[in-house]
């Protein structure tokens, strides 16, 4: 009589360390940007995008340390005067339209304080996005605040102004080569408002990117902190600019 005896034959060990190890259910890294292991992480792109910034901002910061410098410098300075045979003090101080200005710095720190809720914003929501993801839970229906369109406004708001006080300085007869004052005031104004308009280009970008969603997450978080450091760095070197021609004119 004959007998069954099953044959069990034993699963052959993989080569190459331990049989490959658990298999990866999220091949992007999990950080939700599609990014291989050899990209760096969010947190390591932003310290990057922000030294880079920082770089940038440093330059800026020494073109008007230069420039308040030869400011101060030209006060003491004057013409030479071939008739007397001395230096004449041709400083005029400057009559400067106050409330134009008073009016143009709650326009930018205005827009300060709506870009950071703008950067807040995209934080939290960057933070909400996993649990929002999860099966059976729901974001909250509610429409955030339009903080980057507010910016917007108040940025070219803060514009107008300027060109605004350009206008009355202008009319109560002070002009680009009028004197040593004035020709200061248009420089100091005139390029803190060329890198504003960098600002807002940036500002128009964030916003374009944040309404039409149609980058990763962690993008759009990178672009709104950088924006906004550099919105806030403006508000900054605006409070300095108003302040050195108040106080030195």
């Amino acid at each position: 009589m004959s007998t069954f005896s099953p044959t069990i034959t034993e699963p052959k060990p993989r080569m190459g360390g331990g049989g490959g190890g658990p298999v990866s259910r999220f091949p992007g890294g999990g950080g939700g940007g599609g990014r291989g292991d050899d990209s760096p992480d969010f947190g390591e792109t932003l310290r990057r995008y922000r030294l880079g910034l920082a770089v940038g901002l440093a330059a800026v910061l020494m073109l008007f340390v230069s420039f308040t410098s030869a400011y101060i410098v030209r006060q003491g300075l004057g013409t030479w005067d071939a008739q007397t045979q001395t230096y004449v003090n041709d400083w005029r101080p400057l009559s400067l339209p106050m409330g134009l200005l008073m009016m143009n710095t709650l326009f930018i720190l205005a827009a300060s304080f709506t870009i950071e809720m703008a950067r807040r914003t995209a934080f939290q929501a960057a933070v909400m996005a996993p649990v929002v993801a999860i099966p059976g839970i729901a974001a909250e229906k509610r429409s955030p605040a339009p903080w980057l369109p507010l910016t917007l406004l108040l940025g070219f708001a803060f514009l107008i102004g300027q060109w605004m006080a350009w206008k009355e300085l202008a009319r109560r007869g002070f002009y680009l080569a009028s004197n040593p004052s004035s020709s200061f005031f248009y420089v100091l104004t005139g390029m803190h408002g060329l890198h504003l308009i960098g600002g807002l280009i940036a500002l128009l970008y964030a916003a374009t990117i944040v309404a039409f969603r149609t980058r990763a997450l962690e993008r759009k978080r990178i672009i709104v902190d950088i924006t906004a450091w550099y919105w806030h760095f403006m508000a900054l070197l605006w409070l300095y600019i108003f302040a050195l021609l108040k106080f030195e004119a």
